[in-house]
């Protein structure tokens, strides 16, 4: 199983410099993936709870978050390796042949290392201020994907949707990956898994809020609608997105005590490591990231790296 790191490219810290050396630390330390979020706004009263944290607030840092595509394309002249991934853009707040464009751009420059990951967003405000209908985002999304791999692989592409059209043009460059960058879609709903098996090769889920039990459940069902959708399923994978929360065990509870009161990437490194051992065993799970965004470690990168190393070995 492959393993990579969330940037530090949000918060209140972020800088060049510990942009360039997680991400240069990261290939030498044999890592195989860097990554970078999308965030457009922190509304003062925002419209949509956030659904991370017991009172709907968001994390304060998304603030301050440096743009993934522009994060990402730096990197790609200061590496020589490592994959790098959008964790993920919400799509919808952006034209698809711009998006598309720009993606190829970065795929070119690194040598044919993007990864495309994308969702819909949950935030109203930020569908406000991008000027998109909150409503009827699953239906644009599935045009935005269409035309999106039109622009990638078809030499003429004339579009003509509910939502978006493109008279008969060439629009280039083309991406370096053929037929395309790999596309991987966020989200836990039947239309998701859908979207996965009609225009994506990978899904992302994210583990530690459930049982592990869950990703393995929802994968079988991708690949049994995949077969039902005579695709091969084989080539519906997913890229686990993991916010491991390191707890040194504590004299006064037992170690079944502790056990049973852990949730999954939460606890010693061994009892996080036997979690990666579990993802590792899902079929077709076969990426995983690490990210310290919103723990207090995310504020030192040396100790981030570090962790990271260390959990990566159990995805090997």
């Amino acid at each position: 199983m492959k393993a990579g790191i969330m940037l530090p490219h949000l918060g209140e810290n972020v800088t060049r410099e510990n942009v360039l050396y997680t991400a240069k630390e990261a290939e030498k330390e044999g890592l195989d993936s860097v990554w970078a979020l999308e965030r457009l706004l922190w509304p003062l009263k925002p419209q949509t709870p956030y659904v991370a944290t017991p009172d709907g607030s968001l994390p304060a840092q998304y603030q301050n978050v440096l743009d993934p595509l522009e994060t990402l394309t730096y990197l790609a002249g200061n590496t020589e390796r490592i994959s790098l991934g959008t964790s993920i853009i919400d799509m919808l707040f952006h034209n698809p042949v711009v998006l598309a464009r720009r993606f190829a751009t970065l795929d070119i420059l690194s040598g044919g290392r993007a990864i495309a990951g994308f969702g819909l967003g949950w935030s109203k405000d930020e569908y406000d201020v991008s000027g998109v209908p909150f409503k009827h985002r699953g239906e644009r999304a599935d045009e935005f994907l269409q035309l999106l791999k039109q622009a990638w692989t078809e030499e003429v592409v004339q579009f003509k949707g509910k939502f978006y059209n493109v008279p008969a043009s060439k629009i280039g460059p083309k991406p370096l990956q053929k037929p395309h960058p790999r596309i991987v879609l966020g989200g836990f709903s039947p239309n998701t898994f859908s979207r996965v098996i009609k225009y994506g090769d990978a899904w992302m889920p994210i583990a530690g809020f459930g049982p592990l039990d869950q990703i393995e459940q929802a994968m079988n069902g991708l690949r049994e609608g995949a077969r039902k959708a005579n695709k091969d399923p084989s080539k519906i994978s997913a890229v686990v997105l993991t916010y491991p929360n390191v707890i040194e065990s504590g004299p006064s509870s037992s170690p079944g005590q502790q056990q049973q009161q852990r949730l999954p990437m939460s606890g010693t490194i061994d009892q996080i490591g036997s979690d990666i051992d579990r993802l590792k065993a899902i079929e077709g799970v076969d990426h995983i990231i690490f990210s310290h965004a919103f723990s207090p470690i995310g504020k030192d990168v040396k100790k981030m790296v570090e962790l990271t190393k260390q959990l990566a070995r159990f995805a090997r």
